[in-house]
């Protein structure tokens, strides 16, 4: 199932993905300025960029949807079939789980934006000397900011990313400091697919639930990590858990919503069944750790706010 895939593609980069949170490694040569303005070369990690990239290739839905947000949407070239917002990026053909590097090059690109290496295509871009950025999966919002910047330094647009960075860090405390303290934590299943996958505490969907001081039931899924943070619960389990609240990301992919979970076998007896409390949120939004992860939020609030304390 496409959604399961998406999933076990993102917990192999949320859990082992490299270099996340401290100093961004973002070295921008001419102090930075923004769009036009901005100095050459920049350096960001390995990556140096002696000039302004014109023609961006995006295989992340996340990375566009940030390349957009900060301004450089004018520079993208082509994004993947993914990558449906905002609804004006050049989608294409190409493939960010199927990567071809001939059809990428056929772009004529001057820097391509991945958050998966897979099957090694970084190395087939090197060696047609296409400079290729990283931007694995978040594990935090912490993540989300520093991938932001990175690509603010890259694109000529520091300032840009700066603004985006402090916007939603202001509407995220304002959203979470909206909702009141609960005496007793509400207990969550959040659940990517019929099949029961879900995510735990450790990933970055966990870290926005755990902004309410909220319970994951798929915690004791996982308990070592060895599922990296993606866990399949059994019927019996989430029953026994019995979680004050359900949030459906599988609402788009598997048109799954409150009466499809309600009229599933054995769940009636679930308290989040019992009392209602099953919200479908955006697959896409749910899935994705960029500018859109203030939604995410929102729509967590939203539904937290309806429980009585």
């Amino acid at each position: 199932m496409k959604r399961v895939l998406t999933a076990a593609l993102a917990a192999a980069a949320l859990l082992f993905a490299g270099g996340c949170g401290g100093d961004d490694g973002a070295t921008p040569s001419g102090g930075g300025a923004s769009g036009g303005s901005a100095a050459y070369p920049v350096t960001v990690g390995s990556l140096t960029l002696t000039q302004r990239p014109q023609r961006i290739v995006s295989l992340s839905a996340t990375a566009t949807e940030m390349l957009f947000a900060i301004g450089a949407g004018p520079q993208v070239a082509a994004v993947d079939d993914q990558s449906n917002y905002p609804a004006d990026a050049p989608k294409s053909d190409l493939s960010g789980f199927k990567p071809n590097a001939e059809a990428i090059a056929a772009k004529n690109p001057d820097l391509v934006v991945l958050s998966d290496d897979i099957d090694k295509i970084t190395s087939q871009l090197d060696k047609l000397k296409i400079p290729v950025f990283m931007t694995p999966a978040a594990k935090s919002m912490d993540d989300t900011y520093k991938e932001i910047g990175q690509l603010g330094v890259l694109t000529g647009h520091q300032a840009e990313a700066e603004a985006l960075h402090q916007q939603m860090t202001t509407q995220i405390d304002k959203i979470v400091k909206g909702v009141p303290a609960r005496g007793k934590p509400l207990s969550y299943y959040y659940e990517l697919d019929p099949t029961l996958y879900s995510v735990t505490s450790k990933t970055f969907v966990g870290s926005i639930f755990s902004l309410f001081g909220m319970t994951n039931v798929a915690d004791a899924a996982d308990p070592d990590g060895s599922k990296k943070g993606y866990p399949q619960l059994s019927l019996e389990a989430l029953v026994k858990a019995s979680p004050d609240m359900i949030f459906l990301a599988d609402s788009k992919c598997c048109k799954q919503s409150a009466q499809t979970v309600s009229a599933r076998k054995g769940w009636q007896t679930i308290t989040a069944v019992k009392t209602g409390r099953i919200y479908p949120l955006d697959d896409d939004i749910a899935s994705r750790w960029g500018p859109r992860t203030v939604d995410l939020v929102q729509s967590v609030a939203d539904a937290v706010a309806k429980v009585p304390a």
